[in-house]
């Protein structure tokens, strides 16, 4: 038995004037949504079963198909698409906005990741954008809504009004960097959408959102919208009751989601009567050949990123050293500046990088330029920056942890910004530290410290295991990428001038 959703619209007193009282008809119509969300890398990624996935061209192949069908089709991207990848540390997500604009999605949200640059780069790159904007939740200082980006809709497709409404994250204000934008409570803000697309007359009623997954459910299970098509989680997921259905696609299009809606409208005099049952069709853009016109316009965003990668970001006052004896035993300079790249972008008390993610192994003498190629090099794996809420005490027993290896190299040797410590490396393992600073006082055992790590540690590995404690402030795979934000600072600070200060000093 095949699960059916049913709506009916009961038609104003004016619309019901205008129609025949007795008249009875029904008839058929299929309306195709596509999403896709959390897409990042411009570029195809090769995949570790062995095959190709996502990438703009390829989710350009998917959406063109299914235009190219003739029926009609919505295609609601889910948000966070400005930020982070490699190419929009360099250009602020503009390279992203024209291929976009190649695709030209019918409706958009905007996800936390488009505010990791501030709000001023948000709003021109919203201004961009050439396709409908999103987020009845997001208001200016003056409480209206921000230019460019609607709260509602209802537009005609295949024969139904379809009441379009969306929803930016709310978390976005402790994620990243929307400045003085406020965010109203998701779910509240849909329902009170959904309600008044209701009341308007509305066949179907559609929701965009960059949300939680919890809050995506608590939606669903309102009844009030018949379609949720969402961002943030990174995973596939389908979900239908019966009533609602919500989808999310993945991330950078490795796969596409596809719903196929058969409907069928019945209407006898101002009551019309929608019926719908859905049909998933998930697309893996491993099978699917790149679009040749959005493939072109990749190769040359890639060309322009190949051109500056040697392009100095700073110069190096003091001599940088990454060799494997130097930053897997002792206090380096070259560690200290990637811990206070990462104190200063994450906002956090202190940070901890271990030795073992740096791992060019070379020497940068004073006077040397510092390039984006020389920071990939030094952090090759990829890590995100995560900040992480931790107890005094476990920020002890994580440097304790850094400690533990010594006199041995060892790549859990922590480099560290906002704490000084003097440790005694003759001590047993675990009571090496004889003293511990953080912003200058006194380690507080009970005190909360905000603490930016690597992803890496977040996951407890090297033994960073007391920093798993507290959930981080954003999840790891939607924090920005650490090597970002090392370039970010070296081009804010114009060079490294901090070397070896005696933050990590033995006894």
């Amino acid at each position: 038995m095949v699960d059916v959703r049913r709506r009916t619209v009961t038609f104003g007193l004016a619309a019901a004037a205008v129609m025949p009282p007795r008249l009875a008809w029904a008839e058929s119509a299929k309306l195709t949504f596509v999403l896709t969300n959390d897409i990042y890398q411009m570029s195809e990624t090769a995949m570790p079963d062995g095959k190709t996935r996502g990438g703009f061209a390829r989710l350009a192949a998917v959406v063109k198909a299914e235009r190219a069908k003739g029926g009609p089709v919505l295609f609601a991207h889910g948000g966070d698409t400005l930020s982070p990848s490699l190419m929009s540390g360099i250009d602020q997500g503009s390279h992203i906005v024209e291929l976009t604009n190649l695709i030209r999605p019918d409706m958009f949200v905007p996800g936390n990741h488009e505010f990791d640059f501030g709000k001023a780069t948000f709003l021109k790159r919203s201004a961009e954008m050439k396709f409908p904007l999103f987020a009845a939740n997001m208001t200016s200082p003056d409480g209206k809504l921000v230019p460019g980006y609607k709260d509602r809709d209802i537009i005609t497709l295949g024969g139904l009004r379809i009441g379009l409404t969306g929803a930016a994250h709310d978390g976005t204000p402790r994620m990243s960097n929307p400045g003085d934008l406020a965010f109203a409570p998701t779910v509240a803000a849909m329902r009170a959408q959904c309600e008044a697309l209701q009341r308007d007359g509305a066949d179907l009623v559609v929701v965009v959102m960059h949300a939680d997954r919890a809050q995506t459910l608590e939606l669903a299970r309102t009844n009030l919208a018949d379609v949720i098509l969402t961002g943030h989680t990174h995973d596939l997921f389908i979900d239908f009751d019966g009533r609602t259905l919500a989808v999310e696609s993945s991330y950078d299009a490795h796969y596409v989601t596809v719903i196929d809606l058969n409907v069928e409208i019945t209407q006898q005099g101002n009551r019309r009567e929608i019926a719908w049952w859905p049909q998933f069709r998930v697309i893996d853009t491993a099978t699917v050949t790149p679009d040749p016109e959005v493939a072109a316009a990749v190769t040359g965003f890639e060309r322009l990123l190949n051109s500056e990668m040697d392009v100095p970001l700073g110069t190096t006052a003091v001599e940088l050293d990454s060799r494997v004896a130097t930053v897997r035993g002792h206090e380096a300079a070259i560690g200290n500046l990637i811990a206070d790249a990462m104190r200063v972008r994450g906002h956090a008390d202190a940070a901890i990088m271990n030795g073992g993610g740096i791992r060019a192994g070379k020497v940068y003498p004073a006077g040397s330029p510092v390039t984006r190629r020389d920071v990939l090099a030094e952090l090759p794996f990829g890590n995100h920056l995560v900040v992480v809420a931790a107890k005094g005490s476990d920020l002890r027993a994580a440097i304790e942890n850094g400690l533990s290896r010594l006199p041995a190299i060892a790549g859990r040797f922590p480099h560290v910004s906002g704490m000084r410590v003097e440790y005694d490396p003759q001590k047993p393992a675990g009571s090496r530290v004889v003293s511990m600073q953080v912003g200058g006082a006194p380690l507080d055992p009970e005190r909360m410290y905000k603490v930016a790590i690597n992803d890496f540690l977040a996951r407890g590995a090297d033994g960073y295991t007391a920093l798993t404690h507290n959930t981080p402030a954003v999840p790891p795979d939607d924090s920005p990428r650490l090597s970002n934000e090392v370039m970010v600072y070296l081009r804010e600070q114009g060079g490294v001038r901090t070397g070896i200060d005696g933050r990590m000093r033995a006894k």
